[in-house]
């Protein structure tokens, strides 16, 4: 911490000033007096109690550290003036410059307590390590933190910040009828323009949003970190260039309030991208990874998707007004009574949705979306895709009603239909398609026509109710 010293021309520790350590009395007009610029506040190990928000803004450098310090804010009864925010640094119109804030424990574990710990607005630098929230957030106000950079060369780190307890629903807490749903774990917004990490960040179950990082024009990187049972979606990504890797999201329990607990749902940007992620849904109520109609380009890579429970919900699904979008490297593994692994909807657009090495397995159920791949998208390619759906009577590997769709490579084995297509040419290429309950391996229905299949391997042959005649060469049934 010392190495901090020399960045600031004033150093303060807080309880030589006057602050009570003990948890006692609140410190909030000891703040208020050493605040100031190029300053940094020193809190020694102790309970800090803080009862009202403190708020400093348009500075140029201001730090707050923490050695063992752990924060005690008010409950909802006691905080005096609007129930917001604990530490408000810079805002929107007049952000700080450089804003430093860690090493503090906040203790949420009285009753009907939870704040917005920090709201954070830099232009340049922002710097946030080590907060670790300690109980769940029960007053029905705003989640712990917001943090945005405001500038377009700006950078900010936001790296372990943890808060494991989650969020009560409003109607559960003294706050209810004036927050909707309940608090958002961590909020970065419309007024972030540079580039933003959220670095090994814990988050348990808030009602709205576990981190919800979209609507601003900046980076947003999302590096590691566990991020669990938040409804609405645990991750929410938007932004220029934003990614998600190396992120381990959990949905293992349902409170009776969720109805949509989404893993990761991508919106309101370009060049948006999935690196190297977990997604592990054993109490399924959502959909695993959602690409909205704002996504403007999407890639997806080293994805690995695990789903049980008893609702039919899909794996990953791209929105009709969705831009390019890339799934590569992708293992999908389904136990629901039913759902499509890959769901690419109607859509007028004609930028193509790519499937490459791309594995969808598990025993999924017949109940509704029977097929592993559903695809109603134009010009939609599939390259050595393999598709295993034999767990229950009725599932079809691949079901297509998009024009132009492309099969290259890959096997698509089903207890029923194999390749279900509806659409105007169909292009098969070395293909290897079965059917364990004895159909066909390829069905092509009217008003289908133009398709072509070649040097695949198709047991028990083709069903052509096609429109036209059925261009075939090298193939074996």
């Amino acid at each position: 911490m010392t190495d901090l010293f020399t960045e600031y021309d004033r150093v303060y520790d807080v309880v030589e000033a006057g602050a009570d350590n003990t948890g006692n009395q609140p410190i909030n007009d000891v703040l208020e007096r050493l605040r100031g610029d190029n300053t940094l506040l020193v809190f020694p190990p102790g309970r800090y109690r803080m009862d009202r928000q403190f708020r400093f803004s348009d500075f140029e450098k201001f730090g707050l550290v923490g050695n063992d310090a752990t924060l005690v804010p008010a409950n909802f009864h006691e905080f005096d003036g609007p129930r917001y925010r604990l530490f408000r640094l810079g805002v929107h119109y007049a952000p700080g410059t450089d804003i430093r804030f860690e090493g503090f424990e906040v203790d949420f574990t009285a009753d009907d307590t939870g704040i917005r710990v920090i709201d954070a607005l830099a232009s340049k630098r922002l710097e946030v390590r080590d907060i670790d929230i300690v109980g769940e957030h029960d007053s029905g106000t705003w989640g712990p933190g917001r943090f945005c950079v405001t500038d377009e060369d700006g950078t900010g780190i936001v790296e372990r910040f943890r808060a494991p307890g989650g969020g009560a629903w409003t109607e559960e807490t003294p706050n209810e009828g004036n927050l909707w749903k309940g608090p958002s774990g961590i909020v970065s917004n419309v007024h972030n323009n540079g580039e933003l990490t959220f670095k090994d960040c814990e988050l348990g179950a808030f009602p709205d949003n576990g981190l919800y990082a979209s609507g601003g024009s900046g980076t947003v990187v999302v590096d590691g970190g566990v991020f669990k049972n938040s409804d609405t979606a645990n991750i929410r990504l938007g932004g220029t260039d934003s990614e998600i890797r190396n992120a381990t999201v959990i949905v293992d329990d349902n409170r009776p309030q969720d109805v949509n607990q989404r893993a990761i749902r991508l919106e309101n940007g370009s060049g948006l991208s999935v690196y190297d992620t977990d997604i592990r849904i054993s109490a399924v109520n959502g959909h695993a990874l959602t690409v909205m109609n704002t996504c403007k380009s999407t890639w997806i890579e080293n994805v690995r998707i695990s789903m049980a429970g008893d609702k039919v919900k899909h794996g990953i699904v791209v929105s009709p007004e969705a831009g390019e979008t890339t799934i590569y490297r992708t293992a999908i593994d389904m136990d629901t009574p039913g759902g499509y692994g890959i769901k690419l909807t109607d859509s007028a657009r004609t930028a193509q949705v790519n499937c490459e090495e791309v594995k969808i397995t598990g025993d999924v159920g017949d109940e509704g979306a029977r097929s592993g791949i559903f695809c109603a998208r134009d010009n939609a390619r599939f390259s050595m895709v393999t598709v295993d759906q034999t767990g229950a009577p009725h599932r079809r590997a691949m079901e297509n009603v998009g024009d132009n769709c492309k099969l290259y490579g890959g096997e698509y084995v089903a207890s029923e239909r194999p390749i279900c297509n509806y659409g105007n040419g169909l292009r098969i290429e070395d293909v290897y398609a079965n059917s364990e309950g004895g159909y066909y391996a390829l069905y092509l229905y009217d008003p289908s026509e133009d398709a072509y299949v070649k040097q695949s391997t198709l047991e028990d042959g083709i069903y052509d109710k096609s429109e036209d005649e059925l261009r075939a060469w090298g193939n074996e049934f």
